[in-house]
């Protein structure tokens, strides 16, 4: 990986950590439930282009 990918890998870890606490605080108020199916696309999006960023 180069210095490009690894600082794109690090901010990618960084915004999964985050929406994860937000996706946490979310189903605990659960006021809006289409912010939860949002959030967790997000996550899983990112964890994609993550898996992407590793493997190439």
């Amino acid at each position: 990986m180069d210095k490009k990918a690894k600082k794109r890998a690090e901010v990618l870890r960084k915004k999964i950590d985050s929406l994860q606490h937000r996706l946490n605080g979310a189903r605990e108020q659960m006021d809006d439930p289409d912010e939860v199916t949002d959030l967790e696309d997000e996550i899983s999006a990112a964890k994609e282009e993550l898996s992407e960023i590793k493997n190439s």
